[in-house]
């Protein structure tokens, strides 16, 4: 059974069919690569899947459940957990707190339990920095734990969004755009990174990326939009010789 399951997704907006019945599985612990020129659908497909939109018609299935309309953060709890085209930290906040701030979001102590320093919540913090400092490690930035957010070179801060996520304890990775603004050293560290990800943790991953290098290295399968249409699914191989995707995105060159 699929991890997730998109079944005849279409979104409108204002009368604007931004998604049109688009259909796609992905497996247990696959990379799975999404990609198409701008203004093809994806941001709108992760929205979906995340419950920052309610489909106007199809159904959305992980692990075997219907979510449409399921809160974000009932959906995060579920285990999906994503990172953003434009990075999105606390800026004025440690490394570690950045993480830490991501581990609250499953942390299992109340607001009383918090207000009243109950043991449980003493027990739980320290957990919780345990697994931020973890992360951290993980993803390279263990040494700049205390520095603030801001003061993190571009593509640092493209990890450390992809270690707050993580801090989820997520089934499902949804990665938009994880190259963008990085430089060939970093875009191959990143690649180096998801397959660990996905190995040691056990994680499926889906990712947007306009980075045919990065998508056609890593993921096992890949599905394309265009115009909110899915006009081609498969391997590497197989998108990278379809006319219909040669035409509509990597251009003739290609």
């Amino acid at each position: 059974m699929p991890v997730l399951s998109l079944e005849n997704i279409s979104q409108e907006f204002g009368g604007l069919r931004a998604l049109d019945a688009v259909n796609i599985d992905v497996a247990e612990l696959a990379i799975f690569g999404i990609i198409g020129p701008n203004g093809a659908g994806k941001t709108t497909l992760f929205n979906i899947i995340t419950g920052f939109y309610v489909p106007t018609e199809g159904s959305l299935i992980f692990q075997g459940r219907n979510v449409n309309g399921v809160a974000t953060h009932s959906i995060a709890r579920l285990g999906i957990a994503r990172t953003f085209q434009n990075i999105r930290l606390f800026n004025k906040l440690s490394v570690l707190d950045n993480v830490r701030i991501g581990c609250h979001g499953v942390s299992k102590c109340g607001f009383f339990s918090s207000l009243l320093g109950l043991p449980a919540m003493l027990r739980e913090e320290k957990q919780i920095k345990e697994e931020a400092v973890r992360l951290l490690a993980l993803v390279g930035l263990y040494e700049k734990r205390q520095e603030y957010a801001e003061n993190l070179a571009y593509g640092e801060q493209r990890k450390l969004e992809i270690a707050r996520a993580l801090a989820l304890k997520p089934s499902l990775l949804l990665l938009d755009e994880p190259a963008a603004g990085m430089n060939t050293g970093e875009k191959a560290e990143l690649m180096d990174l998801i397959r660990e990800i996905r190995q040691d943790m056990k994680i499926t991953i889906l990712l947007v990326e306009h980075d045919m290098n990065l998508v056609m290295n890593i993921c096992e399968r890949i599905a394309v939009l265009d115009y909110g249409r899915k006009i081609a699914e498969g391997s590497p191989f197989e998108i990278k010789s379809d006319e219909r995707v040669i035409q509509s995105y990597l251009g003739a060159g290609a």
